[in-house]
């Protein structure tokens, strides 16, 4: 289905390529689940890193992504101080909504993995220098299918 205007119809695809390479790497065939683990581990991710470094990661995401990469934040809020691997993936859980099954560490692993595939790979690494030693293990260097 074509919006009839370019920029729509290149975000959807865009977006829909995001989703397929993260149910191929988790795996799973739920587009949904899919969709709620990338929403979920994006937001958690906006909210740690702080208002200026999200702003620049938001920037090189698709359009659609980076509208829900947005949604709800509120950057004058202070930002999150989670230093611990666990209390980031139960964050990711509790927007989420949902649990997100076992292996939720690997998922968001996959998670990270498709944003590297997907944007600067210096913007990572920049991303890399801001989180605490616990989480940098999420931007891994190297990146494979799960």
């Amino acid at each position: 289905m074509s919006t009839g205007l370019d920029v729509f119809d290149a975000t959807v695809q865009q977006t829909n390529l995001w989703l397929k390479d993260l149910m191929t790497r988790i795996p799973t065939t739920d587009r949904h689940y899919a969709y709620q683990l990338l929403r979920a581990t994006l937001h958690t991710f906006r909210d740690r890193i702080g208002p200026e470094n999200a702003v620049h990661f938001g920037a090189q995401l698709p359009m659609l992504i980076r509208g829900f990469y947005y949604e709800g934040w509120q950057p004058a809020k202070p930002q999150t101080k989670i230093r611990h691997l666990d209390d980031f993936l139960n964050t990711i859980e509790e927007e989420a909504g949902r649990s997100l099954g076992a292996g939720v560490s690997t998922k968001v692993k996959a998670v990270f993995a498709v944003i590297a595939d997907k944007i600067d790979a210096h913007e990572i690494e920049k991303l890399r220098k801001v989180l605490p030693t616990e989480l940098k293990g999420l931007l891994q260097e190297e990146f494979y299918l799960f």
